[in-house]
């Protein structure tokens, strides 16, 4: 059964259309990238595969459900969700912070069943943050809260993944920790969606990419299909260009030598 699927996904709000007929299937097995320029509706659309929001038309079946049936305990078992922004404040230490993932799995008793314990102590060693178990969170550095929050989500130990930038405030090290282990969750059954704005990490280590524009869908495959040079410079509305990596495995995104102002192409902003 595939475990989320979008169908006819319209939203509205502010009186404009942020999203406008998505259909996408979520896939076991596979990371999908979802790129493409700010406001194309990426962040709602996660948003709306999530159950955060509801969309103004449309539906979402998770596991063959929809998604407005099920109750939050259910949901948290089924689907985790990494937001674009860390708004933890209280004073909670990081392992405490990583013991929240496991909430939905403890049905109101303490984390304290060995699986519960192990499931923490492992995502927190997988990204780094083992050292740090015994910090508040709140005095921790962007990039450290960030590997935390990821930390949280793969103690959830979902078979579905829900992540908004999550290299976002991270250095390269750590970028390629964490797609690293979001594309080995995947590969272990997971089915894993996240906006990505680095094209280069989608390149590596997507399965497939979602290309959006304008609160579309306009693309969805492979790398290789959908990493075009002509594609990329109509949905930027800026040179863009492609062409094999040098360590000769995968692609290489960056923009055109010849355009460095930051102009449209169509004149000055």
């Amino acid at each position: 059964m595939t475990p989320v699927v979008a169908m006819g996904i319209v939203h509205e709000a502010g009186g404009r259309a942020i999203l406008d007929g998505i259909n996408l299937q979520l896939e076991t097995g596979m990371l999908t990238a979802l790129v493409g320029p700010n406001g194309a509706g990426k962040s709602t659309l996660l948003g709306i595969l999530a159950g955060d929001i509801r969309p103004t038309r449309g539906s979402i079946l998770v596991q063959g459900c929809p998604i407005e049936q099920l109750k939050p305990a259910r949901l948290a078992r089924i689907r985790s969700v990494l937001p674009q922004k860390n708004r933890l404040e209280f004073a909670f230490s990081v392992r405490q912070v990583v013991e929240l993932g496991r909430f939905a799995h403890a049905g109101g008793r303490r984390i304290s069943r060995r699986s519960d314990v192990e499931a923490v102590e492992s995502a927190m060693s997988a990204t780094g943050v083992a050292s740090l178990a015994d910090m508040s969170f709140p005095t921790l550095s962007v990039g450290e809260q960030a590997l935390v929050m990821i930390a949280r989500i793969l103690a959830q130990d979902t078979p579905v993944l829900i992540l908004d930038e999550p290299t976002a405030s991270l250095d390269i090290r750590h970028e390629h920790r964490v797609m690293n282990l979001i594309r080995h969750r995947a590969r272990q059954g997971g089915a894993v969606i996240a906006v990505l704005h680095d094209l280069n990490l989608a390149a590596r280590y997507a399965d497939r990419i979602g290309m959006m524009a304008g609160g579309r869908l306009h693309t969805l495959g492979p790398p290789g299909d959908v990493l075009q040079p002509t594609l990329l410079s109509e949905v930027y509305d800026y040179p863009i260009e492609v062409m094999d990596h040098p360590s000769g495995s995968g692609l290489l995104v960056t923009t055109s030598a010849t355009r460095r102002d930051g102009a449209h192409r169509g004149g000055a902003t």
